[in-house]
């Protein structure tokens, strides 16, 4: 089963990851992969490049970041695979020991919808 965590930060204060942070998360990225957990993980660019797209009713709309009403953001994601939401809970909270005392994060975990199998096969 996949799981996406989501990590949500301030983007506020500007806050930059460590030398050590940068070198302890390269680590456990790489353990993860080689043990087929992290199936796929990246950081996020500031709102401020971004934009959101939104659909009311059929009247899509567009606004460019930065998104001043939001506060927390998502900074990053990461997509694991793990036998239940427990064990996706377990890899996330390695992650966020990583970052120490020295931030102030939030992952969510949601499990991904998978197809059906026969979906994948009815091609």
């Amino acid at each position: 089963m996949r799981f996406l965590s989501m990590i949500r930060i301030d983007e506020t204060t500007g806050q930059q990851p460590s030398e050590r942070l940068m070198t302890d998360m390269m680590a456990l990225i790489g353990e993860m992969s080689a043990a087929g957990v992290l199936l796929d993980t990246a950081g996020l660019l500031p709102t401020a490049q971004g934009a959101r797209v939104r659909s009311r009713f059929g009247d899509v709309r567009v606004t460019d970041g930065p998104f001043t009403q939001a506060k927390e953001v998502i900074g990053g994601y990461a997509i694991l695979r793990a036998d239940s939401l427990d064990d996706a809970i377990a890899h996330t909270r390695r992650f966020l020991d990583v970052h120490g005392d020295e931030w102030d994060i939030e992952c969510e975990v949601r499990p991904i919808e998978e197809p059906p199998t026969d979906a994948l096969t009815a091609s």
